[in-house]
């Protein structure tokens, strides 16, 4: 049998022009003939690390890889060469892995294990929808096992394309117990954009709510044109009102689902279970891919710094189609959370869910924050009845909203991340002495980006080019930088830029920053936004931190107008709070305002009132304003 399989690998290696692939074989037909399967190992490890420096054809060649399933997988295949890699244990007699003490990592299990922890402990909260674990577990079980009636296979697609419902957070369980791999888009998203990623992810199926019906309708047609299959369309069918005979529903799915089906468990833990979209603030979207060991060790690691308890109750006003919503659907059932989903976010709702549901935390971008403290006295319903634990993250919050929030009541836990981190990845760790200091000086330290947390093995402050560390000195500026099992696996169909991304062994996020003497980084501004001012960098985080602490200022955006004489200045865009306009405030009076405060080469040369276009997540569409910009032409 070694010679039938020496011949047929000889041939490839002669097809592909690549003798070093024909002397690796040698190796292995020489230890098969010598039956010694340790040795193998070991020896194929060496080769294969030899081979990987000298470059052997990549795996994700059209010749092995030609449909969307196996591109998938090809991360699996990448991540098993591990398995030929000398384990120091091997060399002590007596030790074994075999299935009694090595399980595939996956979140699948929190759900299973939280339907007998917590079995008549309510899980979800939809208005008067209520579920309790037991019923949430069997639901995903019935739903899963329609999932594989309607063609879904190990590797297969499925899309959602609505807000934060109940059945997305099913979703996240459902899909994988089927084999399938979760892909939640923005449901901000129109049909040009649905169906292109659509396309891009090859996806078999499709759930929509009804409200978002005729986008996704738009988007199958697109589809259609090109003479691309379209996925099967699933209707949500949250509402009583809404019937239809047109397309396959929910409902009907869970009535001729079976109690009785069997998880199908993913092989190896590095199997993708989801893939996640960036929110495509600097540039178009990327299909980041997640894998069931880094859902589950993340989903872990958020739980831990988020403070959340057993039996916790949580708002969900992170979107679900966003990082997985930080991995929580995982994280929640994992400590027997109740759910509280709703569609919209807004001030009212965050109050008047926490005084009626008891919710002890959520999660919110920087934005969020602000329009909570912006919010007119109606809205908001204070005091609290107890303290509320909040995670904001997405971009650097200012000091003066974090500062107001605590004075309401809040508790806010500052994290970083990023689509590809599967969402948090860093925390600002408080430390009892900072409440000592003048509020200036403490809400400016809780504001920094922080340290790695538990999942995370390393992040560091680095320059791009040598990949030396910079000083921990407060204000050389390097990239920051991760490694660690909660980093994605690439993205999807774009190796290049996969490997671009991991250039140096390290995941490059492309914000620039700067680390402290006590080890904390903090960030100053995405590499993409600095602005060069007569060979000057410029932070635009900290011009629109100085633009956040004026009274009238709601929203700030700070890019770069391109200058003949200087080559680039800041210009701003303002958004004014209620009660303020150009009559009362002038761009005179907010440029000096920043000159006092800052070197006269950063404060904005040009300011701009309007409203700033943002994502779903409440981030800020800065390539939109830097394209605004670029059409006013040179300043000087």
């Amino acid at each position: 049998m070694s010679y039938v399989f020496f011949f047929f690998f000889w041939n490839i290696g002669f097809q592909l022009n690549c003798p070093h692939l024909l002397l690796v074989l040698i190796i292995i037909v020489i230890c098969c003939r010598e039956n010694i399967r340790v040795k193998m190992q070991r020896v194929l490890a060496g080769s294969l690390r030899w081979a990987s420096q000298i470059h052997l054809p990549s795996f994700s060649s059209s010749l092995f890889f030609d449909n969307t399933q196996t591109q998938l997988q090809q991360y699996h295949h990448f991540h098993s060469a591990k398995d030929f890699e000398p384990q120091s244990w091997n060399s002590m007699e007596g030790l074994v892995q075999c299935s009694a003490n090595h399980v595939p990592l996956s979140p699948i299990g929190f759900l299973e294990r939280s339907s007998k922890a917590y079995r008549d402990n309510t899980s979800l909260i939809y208005g008067s929808i209520t579920y309790t674990w037991l019923q949430t577990y069997q639901r995903c079980l019935k739903l899963a096992s329609s999932l594989t009636q309607l063609g879904i296979s190990p590797g297969d697609v499925v899309a959602t394309f609505s807000y934060n419902l109940p059945e997305i957070y099913e979703l996240h369980f459902a899909v994988p117990m089927a084999g399938g791999i979760l892909c939640t888009l923005n449901a901000r998203h129109d049909s040009a954009m649905v169906s292109t990623l659509l396309a891009h992810s090859e996806a078999k199926l499709i759930f929509v709510e009804p409200q978002l019906l005729e986008t996704a309708l738009g988007a199958l047609d697109l589809l259609a044109q090109k003479d691309i299959k379209p996925p099967i369309l699933v209707l949500l069918t949250d509402f009583e009102s809404f019937t239809s005979s047109s397309y396959h529903n929910y409902n009907n799915l869970l009535e001729n689902g079976s109690y009785d089906f069997e998880v199908r468990r993913p092989k190896s833990e590095w199997d993708p279970i989801s893939i996640n979209y960036t929110s495509g603030t600097t540039a178009a979207p990327k299909a980041v891919v997640y894998t069931h060991r880094g859902a589950y060790l993340n989903s872990i690691a958020t739980v831990l710094l988020h403070g959340m308890g057993t039996r916790p109750v949580y708002l969900w006003s992170v979107p679900m189609f966003h990082c997985n919503g930080w991995c929580l659907p995982w994280g929640a059932a994992a400590q027997g959370a109740t759910n509280i989903c709703i569609r919209k976010v807004f001030p009212k709702a965050i109050f008047d869910n926490i005084h009626l549901h008891k919710v002890t935390h959520f999660g919110a971008a920087p934005t969020v924050l602000n329009m909570i403290v912006n919010s007119p006295k109606d809205n908001i319903h204070l005091p609290l009845p107890h303290m509320v634990e909040i995670m904001t993250g997405g971009s650097p919050p200012p000091p003066q909203v974090m500062a107001r929030m605590e004075e309401m009541g809040f508790r806010v836990n500052h994290i970083y991340g990023l689509t590809e981190t599967y969402g948090p990845a860093t925390n600002c760790v408080c430390k009892p002495e900072w409440d000592a200091l003048p509020p200036e000086e403490r809400y400016a330290l809780k504001a920094r980006q922080g340290l790695n947390h538990l999942a995370m093995e390393e992040m560091d402050v680095k320059d791009s080019v040598t990949m030396e560390s910079v000083k921990a000195d407060g204000k050389t500026i390097g990239e920051v930088m991760f490694r660690g099992n909660t980093v994605m696996s690439g993205y999807f169909k774009d190796l290049k830029a996969t490997e671009e991304a991991f250039e140096g062994g390290w995941f490059r996020s492309g914000d620039v920053g700067v680390k402290h003497e006590d080890g904390y980084i903090q960030l100053k501004d995405r590499k993409k936004d600095v602005v060069i001012s007569g060979g000057e960098n410029v932070s635009t985080v900290e011009v629109e931190t100085v633009l956040y602490s004026h009274e009238a200022v709601l929203e700030a955006a700070v890019v770069a107008r391109p200058d003949k004489l200087w080559g680039e200045t800041p210009c701003a865009f303002v958004t004014l709070k209620e009660g303020f306009d150009n009559n009362n405030v002038s761009v005179d009076h907010i440029i000096k305002f920043c000159r006092d405060r800052l070197p006269h080469y950063m404060a904005p040369k040009t300011v701009v009132f309007e409203d700033l276009p943002k994502t779903s997540t409440g981030k800020i569409q800065k390539y939109i304003l830097k394209e605004k910009a670029r059409a006013m032409g040179s300043l000087s």
